[in-house]
């Protein structure tokens, strides 16, 4: 994120509105019990289950061995590749550009997309949602 303070303080506002929001609604609906008010506690719960679950997900990453065995399976690769190579004449230098292209890129993918706000591949999409989601409400 480009401004974690930021984010910490919207999050924090974010969390007091949501309980703003809850008490409201329970003081509602125990005022004038109305059928239609049933329906509204449960669909605030959905949304701060969703709210919630975003969070966690935005927060967890693999632990680093995953990143350390990735880094361990490339090599090991590298070398079992270069050793079957090793026993030829001449060297395939299609298949050993192709060979450390394919690799590389596996790897730079798989991190790029664990860190979906950093590096080339960059998923909008969910904080746009969102973004559209606070601009209907104002």
């Amino acid at each position: 994120m480009p401004d974690v303070e930021a984010a910490l303080a919207e999050l924090s506002q974010a969390n007091a509105l949501q309980g703003e929001i809850w008490h409201r609604a329970v003081a509602a609906c125990q005022e004038s019990p109305n059928p239609l008010q049933t329906q509204l506690i449960p669909a605030l719960n959905e949304m701060f289950d969703l709210a919630a679950t975003r969070m966690v997900v935005a927060r967890i990453h693999p632990p680093p061995i995953i990143f350390a065995l990735l880094g361990v399976l490339a090599l090991m690769s590298s070398l079992l590749a270069g050793y079957a190579m090793a026993g030829g004449k001449a060297r395939s230098w299609i298949h050993v550009i192709g060979f450390a292209l394919i690799t590389a890129t596996t790897v730079y993918v798989i991190l790029d997309l664990e860190f979906p706000r950093l590096g080339i591949i960059q998923v909008e999409a969910f904080d746009r949602v969102l973004v559209d989601l606070r601009q209907s409400m104002h």
